[in-house]
C-alpha cells in the first residue's frame, strides 16, 4: 500500500465532502449527482438517516478530512510491518459510525474485510470507491456478507452483542466496543449560547450516538426552565414518527407509575440517578461539590464516552458544549486507541 498516497486520496474526499455540502462545484457532476440519490435513498431505508442528520455527520468528516491534518495524525504512529486482513463489523446507529474505523485500517497499512450494518449499508460504500478512485492505485477492502480469513476484527455493538462477540473471536486479536454515553456538567455559569449548543449534544442523531448526552449533573440552584427555554431550537424532533413513539411510550409509562419527571412536549426530565436513559428522556441530579462529579464518572468510567462541559471543571476532562458530535482524528471511541491496536496486528 502506499500510505502517501492514501492520505492524498483522503483528503480529496473531505475535499470533495466539504464542495458537494456548500454546493460547489466539485468537477465530478456525475458522482454529485449519484451521491445525492444515494443519500436520499438512505433516508428511505433507514428513517432515522435524515439529510440533516447525513450531513452532519458528512459535514464533520470534510471537517477533519483535511490532508494536513491526516499527516499530523497519522504520523504519531508505525506503519504495519506487514499487511494484514482486519474484519471491521460496523454498527448503524448514526450515519457513518463506522467510517472512522475504516480509515484507521487503511492507513496504518491494513485491508479492511468491511460487514455493513444493515441500517447504514449505501453512504459508507459510496465513500470507499471516491477514495478509491482519488488514489492512484485503488484503496484495497472487500465489503463481506461473513467474516473468514481475518487476521484480527474491530465489531462494535451492545453489551449483549459485544459477549457473544468476544467469545466468537476469542481466537483472535479483537477490539469489541459496548455500550456507552457522554454525560453533561453545568456549574450554572453557563449563558444561553452555551445551553443551546448543549442542546446539539444531546438532540443531534436524535440522541442514538454514542457521544450524545443522556445525563446531567446541575447545582441545587440551576432553574429546569433554563433548560426548557434553550432547546427549543430542537422541537422539531417531535415530528419525526419513531422518536415521537419513544417520547409517547415513555411519558406514558411515568404517568403510569406515577413517577415524578418535568416535560415539554418534545422531551422528558427525570431525576435519576441512571447513567443510561431511554430516548427522548434525560436524566439529571443535582450536586453540591463536583468531587460528587468524580466519584460518579470514575465508577462509571468504562461506559463514559465523554464529559461536556464549559471547560472549568477542574480535573475532569471535559469535551465543549456543542462539539461532542465533531471528534477530531486522534478522538477515539470507547476512548480506545484504535491506531495503537492496529499497530501490533
Amino acid at each position: 500500500m502506499d500510505k502517501d498516497a492514501n492520505i492524498r486520496g483522503l483528503g480529496d474526499v473531505g475535499n470533495f465532502l466539504r464542495k458537494f455540502l456548500a454546493k460547489e462545484n466539485t468537477g465530478y457532476e456525475a458522482l454529485e449527482e449519484e451521491f445525492q440519490d444515494l443519500l436520499l435513498k438512505a433516508e428511505v431505508e433507514n428513517p432515522w438517516f435524515t439529510q440533516e442528520n447525513i450531513r452532519y455527520a458528512l459535514r464533520s468528516f470534510g471537517e477533519v478530512l483535511q490532508e494536513d491534518e491526516i499527516r499530523h495524525w497519522v504520523g504519531k504512529y508505525p506503519f504495519a510491518s506487514s499487511q494484514k486482513k482486519v474484519g471491521v463489523i460496523l454498527a448503524g446507529n448514526i450515519p457513518l459510525v463506522g467510517f472512522h474505523d475504516l480509515i484507521c485500517v487503511i492507513l496504518s497499512g491494513h485491508i479492511p474485510l468491511i460487514k455493513l450494518s444493515s441500517k447504514d449499508r449505501l453512504i459508507i460504500p459510496f465513500l470507499m470507491k471516491l477514495w478509491s478512485r482519488f488514489t492512484p492505485g485503488e484503496i484495497v477492502y472487500h465489503i463481506v456478507e461473513k467474516l473468514q480469513n481475518h487476521d484480527a476484527v474491530i465489531a462494535t455493538g451492545s453489551n449483549n452483542t459485544a459477549r457473544y462477540l468476544e467469545f466468537y473471536f476469542k481466537d483472535c486479536l479483537s477490539l469489541i466496543r459496548k455500550n456507552r454515553t457522554s454525560i453533561a456538567v453545568l456549574t450554572g455559569d453557563e449563558d444561553d449560547k452555551q445551553l443551546q449548543l448543549l442542546g446539539r449534544d444531546i438532540f443531534q442523531y436524535f440522541g442514538l450516538g454514542c457521544r450524545n448526552v443522556t445525563r446531567l449533573f446541575i447545582p441545587h440552584n440551576f432553574q429546569l426552565e433554563r433548560l426548557f427555554k434553550n432547546f427549543m431550537h430542537f422541537k422539531d424532533v417531535i415530528h419525526h414518527h419513531k422518536y415521537a413513539n419513544n417520547y409517547d411510550y415513555h411519558r406514558a409509562v411515568y404517568l403510569l407509575n406515577q413517577e415524578p419527571f418535568w416535560d415539554n412536549d418534545f422531551m422528558i426530565l427525570r431525576e435519576n440517578e441512571e447513567l443510561f436513559s431511554p430516548l427522548s428522556v434525560i436524566n439529571f441530579s443535582r450536586y453540591s461539590h463536583l468531587t460528587e462529579v468524580e466519584v460518579f464518572v470514575n465508577k462509571h468510567q468504562q461506559a463514559i464516552q465523554g464529559v461536556v462541559g464549559g471547560g472549568n471543571l477542574g480535573p475532569l476532562s471535559c469535551i465543549l458544549f456543542g462539539e461532542a458530535q465533531s471528534p477530531a482524528l486522534d478522538v477515539y471511541a470507547d476512548n480506545v486507541d484504535t491506531m495503537e491496536f492496529l499497530s501490533v496486528v
